[in-house]
């Protein structure tokens, strides 16, 4: 399917690996012209480069941190007018509700709710202007279903989801929208996390608590980048305009819901 989006230009944050690449790749297989951020040059170089040769697109590499003001002073400057928005930010640490202080929240409030909301409010003008945009924000499953361990960015990602179920419908009719994707269990560095914290506090092997967690999944096993960046490319393509305010669950069926 031609999506529809080929010579559009687009803005991937926390781009360099896992999820973030994903739907880069995915944007770039249609033919998008890229703006990719990471903290760490040498991945981030690394990415654009593979992805320069794989899919013949424009790729510029922005190393900074798109979590403070400097760094999206910068990455914005180099962007300069893009179609196409996808916020993501690696997630606040795990622990339980009494390890967490002020600090900690305004840290998980920054990187997961201020960002995307700055990064939405500097581009969503031009977008508008111009009468096509799409916005996507990568947030979490935790957001329909709270994961005790990650209080922080249940607390910072739910902000997010209310703030965008906003301003999505302000700007519909603008030729503008804005969408929420939520994964579950991928298979990226975090998980990988994930099992070494669950290791450390049951005393148990990184491979048995990775079993144990894959063993939650319907499907049977962890997502990946490259579906994860698939349906990322659909969301900003135009085939998907009629699509406003939506949080798209891509779980493998672990939440048990039926909306």
């Amino acid at each position: 399917m031609d999506l529809g989006i080929k010579g559009r230009r687009a803005l991937v944050c926390a781009s360099s690996k896992g999820l973030g690449r994903g739907c880069a790749e995915a944007l770039a297989a249609e033919g998008v012209d890229l703006v990719l951020n990471a903290r760490g040059s040498e991945a981030l170089e690394a990415t654009a480069s593979a992805i320069r040769q794989a899919y013949a697109v424009e790729v510029i590499a922005v190393a900074a941190d798109i979590t403070s003001e400097a760094g999206q002073a910068e990455v914005l400057a180099a962007a300069g007018e893009v179609d196409i928005l996808v916020t993501n930010a690696g997630g606040p640490p795990p622990g339980m509700w009494s390890d967490w202080n002020r600090d900690d929240f305004i840290a998980a409030f920054d990187a997961n709710l201020l960002t995307p909301i700055a990064l939405i409010k500097a581009l969503l003008p031009g977008m508008m202007d111009r009468g096509w945009g799409r916005i996507v924000n990568i947030t979490s499953v935790a957001v329909k279903a709270p994961i005790p361990v990650l209080g922080l960015s249940n607390t910072a990602r739910s902000g997010l989801t209310g703030y965008v179920a906003g301003v999505s419908r302000q700007v519909a009719g603008s030729g503008v929208t804005i969408n929420n994707l939520l994964p579950g269990l991928h298979d990226t560095d975090r998980l990988a996390m994930l099992d070494k914290v669950d290791s450390a506090a049951q005393g148990i092997s990184e491979e048995a608590a990775r079993a144990a967690r894959t063993a939650t999944v319907p499907a049977g096993r962890f997502g990946t980048a490259d579906e994860f960046g698939s349906a990322c490319a659909w969301l900003c393509s135009d085939k998907a305009g009629f699509v406003i305010g939506q949080n798209v669950l891509l779980d493998g069926g672990a939440f048990p819901g039926s909306m």
